[in-house]
């Protein structure tokens, strides 16, 4: 009866582990799933939409070929679109069917050079960007929201074989069970097999006879004796061992093939019997509905101060100022025109400070779908044991542009007022917002109010004053300059028998840029503003002369060496403000950073 048993164990173990195994083989069906997309124009550019990529579940592999240099990006899709507005292109996307339809989408806008077809490399709109000779595969896992290009160099028709590869997941939640239950089977089935083995054995084994006449009785060998001490078994060897080893090797392959059918069960060819995890509900940040998006990820902060670093490093090396007018504009651009200039004319003139590469430590982006768009950065620079932050506005003018820095400085407040995530952004302040103590248009005039005036400015209640490093160096610096003059127009009274020969007056200004400002979580703003300080030196005598002996910088600027009518000199502030918001109970506006530097200089004209 066991053996019995034993071929029907075999037998059904059989029946599961093949089941088992074909579950995991020729019964799991494709392991992906691959939709080509069609050119059925030679436009220059493909864009696959978000939903196209999500048509599936999973992970998308983007597999593209054609002869030459391969370019793929991806980024929200609201920006694509801008990008491509102005270009002829191909749009793939689902139809009400859910089917895969391509379509060509004629121009809608017109580019700001009115080029109709451009290199997509760089742009500062994509979130990341592929290159790639003749064939590229990126791996990608988009949500809808985002879209992927898919182009050359923007003059060739874009790659003609393109498709979208998804990983499935197909699952076999009976394969484990069935083969570990097979094996089983196949265990019991030996286990049984054996013991029938043994029964049989036992009832087939040799009878007993009748015991021979003994022997004639001879003398014993002792030595022979114990040789053969401890041999003496119940029954012959040869009747036992075999046994013993042919069940102990039946036993092992069985063994071995269930661990091997066994590891090959990953986790999805088991059943998930525990119920599947359900998520928690959270309190919700900021309401997605209405809020538009940041203009930027922080990885893509990173990656455009880069750009721009590079670029700017590269303008200083050569003194190119229309290189630098590609990453630069505003008073940022202004500045660094002026020392070019310096620095072709003066041996030894120092570069204005680097934009800093890396190290970003704060990035506050625009919340906002249509341009221009502005970004604050806060990128931290460490030299031996000296830690120095920047902190910086850009702002990019449409979606064809790159961004370029309008306002940098030193960051010199301990505390920086509480700001959004980067995933959230912050809101643009309008210049003459009523919700701030201050509008952001009148804060530049009133700051240089009280550079003139100090205390005695009607703007000094509204800014704080006693912790300004900024402000107090610009009155040190005037009260010197004002000795020193002294000091001068002195000598030269005496030598021209003169009771006052010149006079040096100090003004400041609002500059011409205008500023930036973004909100803070107090309902307050960080503001960008630009002053210009200008000193003026002239004489106060018919026959005086104002000589430049020892201002080699207005001499290079302005090209004499002296005049009858004076010297005007331009020094350009870059000035970072914390704002706060009408009611918020603080009514100070605090200096947050700022940087100082010669604009220009020029011949007083005659009245």
């Amino acid at each position: 009866m066991r053996f019995v048993w034993a071929v029907a164990a075999f037998v059904l173990a059989a029946v599961m582990i093949a089941t088992g195994i074909a579950q995991r083989t020729v019964f799991q069906g494709p392991k992906t799933a691959t939709t080509a997309v069609s050119q059925p124009a030679a436009a220059s550019y493909t864009l696959i939409d978000g939903a196209v990529l999500n048509r599936l579940p999973g992970s998308q592999t983007l597999r593209a070929a054609q002869s030459g240099t391969i370019f793929a990006a991806y980024a929200r899709t609201s920006d694509m679109k801008s990008w491509l507005s102005d270009v002829a292109y191909t749009s793939v996307t689902l139809n009400e069917a859910g089917k895969v339809v391509d379509t060509v989408v004629p121009p809608t806008a017109a580019g700001p050079d009115g080029a109709a077809d451009r290199d997509p490399a760089g742009s500062d709109l994509w979130l990341d960007q592929f290159q790639q000779d003749d064939i590229l595969i990126q791996h990608l896992q988009l949500p809808d929201t985002m879209s992927v290009l898919v182009a050359t160099d923007g003059t060739k028709p874009a790659p003609a074989a393109i498709s979208v590869t998804w990983s499935l997941q197909t699952n076999t939640p009976w394969a484990g069970p069935l083969i570990a239950g097979g094996s089983i089977l196949m265990a019991i089935g030996v286990f049984l097999y054996i013991l029938g083995l043994r029964s049989l054995r036992r009832r087939r084994g040799p009878r007993r006879k009748a015991l021979p006449p003994l022997p004639e009785t001879e003398p014993i060998d002792i030595s022979v004796a114990a040789a053969d001490k401890g041999v003496i078994s119940a029954g012959p060897a040869s009747t036992r061992t075999p046994l013993t080893r042919r069940r102990t090797f039946a036993v092992v392959p069985v063994l071995a093939i269930s661990a091997l059918l066994m590891a090959g069960c990953s986790a999805d060819a088991w059943p998930q019997l525990g119920a599947s995890a359900t998520p928690t509900p959270t309190r919700t940040v900021v309401d997605p509905s209405g809020v538009q998006q940041p203009a930027v990820t922080p990885s893509q902060a990173d990656r455009i101060l880069a750009r721009i670093s590079q670029t700017i490093a590269s303008a200083d090396e050569k003194q190119d100022a229309k290189l630098a007018a590609t990453r630069l504009t505003g008073a940022a651009l202004a500045e660094r025109e002026t020392n070019y200039t310096l620095r072709g004319k003066i041996s030894g003139e120092a570069a204005l400070p680097a934009i800093p590469a890396t190290g970003v430590k704060v990035v506050l982006p625009q919340a906002y779908d249509g341009w221009p768009r502005t970004i604050l950065l806060i990128a931290e620079q460490k030299a031996d044991t000296a830690v120095t932050s920047t902190i910086m506005m850009m702002a990019q003018q449409d979606a064809w542009s790159q961004y370029k820095l309008s306002y940098t400085g030193q960051l010199e407040a301990a505390e920086l007022p509480d700001v959004a995530p980067a995933y959230v952004g912050a809101a643009a302040v309008q210049p003459d917002s009523s919700f701030l103590v201050m509008p952001p248009e009148k804060i530049a005039a009133a700051y240089a109010d009280i550079i003139d005036h100090g205390d005695a400015s009607a703007s000094a209640g509204a800014f704080d004053t006693h912790a300004d490093l900024f402000l107090k160096g610009v009155m040190a610096k005037r009260k010197e300059q004002l000795a020193e003059f002294d000091k001068t127009a002195a000598k030269a009274d005496k030598d021209a028998k003169s009771s006052k020969t010149g006079s040096l007056t100090f003004t400041a200004l609002a500059g011409s840029a205008p500023p930036l400002a973004l909100a803070t979580l107090e309902s307050g703003a960080i503001v960008a503003v630009n002053v210009n300080e200008t000193e003026t030196v002239k004489p106060t005598n018919a026959d005086a002369v104002i000589k430049l002996t020892n201002n080699p910088r207005v001499q290079a600027l302005t090209g004499v060496k002296e005049s009858q009518t004076g010297f005007t000199t331009t020094y350009s502030d870059q000035l970072f403000f914390y704002v706060p918001g009408v009611g918020s109970g603080d009514a100070s506006i605090r200096l947050l950073g700022y940087s100082s530097n010669i604009l220009g200089a020029k011949v007083v004209s005659k009245k």
